[in-house]
């Protein structure tokens, strides 16, 4: 080879350039952390460090609205009487389970963006993925109580028995121990936590080809994102039947007594159900738009189904995370009794709306409703 070709430095040059194509994604690594890396992450080059800072810059915003959001909505429903109620005790659990995601996760994962790998070791690489997994399991979980709940008030009405605070306990610890057997896993041989592609975040080994790393990816899913997926459109479709036949005869009714409207106390209150209700099914909605991305990413990883860059599992993690954010401002905006409570003690965070019959649309909950606002 010619020195036109090699260049001006000489050999050197060609020497850097030679060592510059060949760095890895995995090449800041630390050494203790290299066995849990999969040979696959070999192929592809070091992530610019301008992911590495809109990753880090994301993570801060979602982590900034999702503490104060969440823990308002901790505080609020905990310390106001008339939003004390049973099945408002799921809303402070599923807050609670938002709230544990990014105060757990958002410090590490910035920290790691940093130094554009995994700096803390082995064993907090599995806690990591442990509470990352716990809180989006929790928070399914909760999600489908919450569904359940809405379908003993709507589709069963007077029939249905009412939830009582012992039932609602029984409930939410139904659903840590189910997720905590589905977390734990993991960290006793049942799949493991691994870091992702990016390198600064783990979670589940979906690469590994071995039965017992597919199983678990096979079983969680099913278990954690298809069942509860499942059951809550079961609920929701009962729901929205219950719902139009209901407001099929109010019409009739009304048409039969020449009146415009048979709305009254106890049909405001089913109205209140019924926003009550696409409340909650919005935020379900919004949880599984923010899981499905990182669920694409497992099952790509144990079918095959197409190649996964680093960069993907970037977004497959930030979009994970923004579920944590959703429920505060869906709350804030559409339940005037938390929004009337928390513009009392903090007035620079409530958002208020001029409509005053908006005091009287909905009752005391998300999830349980006990009597119409006057």
């Amino acid at each position: 080879m010619s020195n036109k070709l090699i260049g001006p430095l000489g050999p050197q040059a060609l020497t850097w350039t030679i060592s510059v194509a060949n760095l890895t994604v995995v090449d800041k690594v630390p050494p203790e952390m290299l066995h849990l890396v999969d040979t696959y992450w070999y192929q592809f080059p070091p992530l610019e460090t301008k992911w590495h800072a809109a990753l880090a810059t994301s993570i801060c915003l979602l982590a900034l609205v999702s503490i104060v959001g969440n823990g308002c909505v901790i505080f609020i429903f905990s310390s106001t009487k008339s939003l004390r109620t049973p099945s408002n005790l799921m809303i402070i659990n599923l807050a609670f389970a938002d709230f544990m995601m990014m105060f757990t996760m958002a410090p590490p994962l910035t920290v790691n963006s940093y130094y554009e790998t995994w700096v803390f070791g082995p064993l907090m690489c599995e806690i990591y993925g442990m509470f990352g997994s716990l809180s989006g399991c929790v928070s399914i979980w909760s999600m489908t109580m919450i569904a359940f709940d809405r379908y003993n008030v709507i589709v069963k009405g007077l029939s249905a028995k009412p939830l009582t605070y012992v039932g609602s306990v029984m409930r939410i610890l139904f659903v840590w121990a189910n997720s905590l057997i589905w977390t734990l896993a993991p960290l006793f041989g049942w799949n493991r936590y691994v870091p992702e592609g990016n390198m600064s975040a783990c979670g589940t080994d979906y690469l590994s080809k071995d039965w017992i790393s597919v199983s678990y990816i096979y079983a969680y899913s099913v278990f954690v994102y298809w069942l509860p997926l499942l059951l809550i459109i079961y609920c929701y479709t009962y729901i929205l039947k219950a719902v139009s036949a209901h407001e099929r005869n109010m019409r009739e009714q009304a048409k039969k007594m020449n009146v415009a409207s048979l709305r009254s106390s106890d049909a405001s209150k089913t109205n209140a159900e019924i926003k009550l209700a696409k409340v909650a099914l919005v935020t379900i909605t919004l949880w599984f738009m923010a899981w499905t991305p990182y669920l694409v990413i497992n099952y790509a990883g144990i079918f095959d189904t197409g190649p996964i860059s680093p960069l993907q599992t970037i977004w497959g993690s930030v979009f994970a995370k923004a579920n944590s954010v959703y429920n505060p401002i869906v709350y804030g905006i559409s339940h005037p009794k938390y929004r009337a409570a928390l513009y009392k003690r903090f007035p620079s965070l409530a958002f208020r709306k001029s409509n005053t019959n908006d005091q009287g649309s909905v009752a005391s909950g998300v999830t349980g409703i006990d009597q119409c606002e006057t």
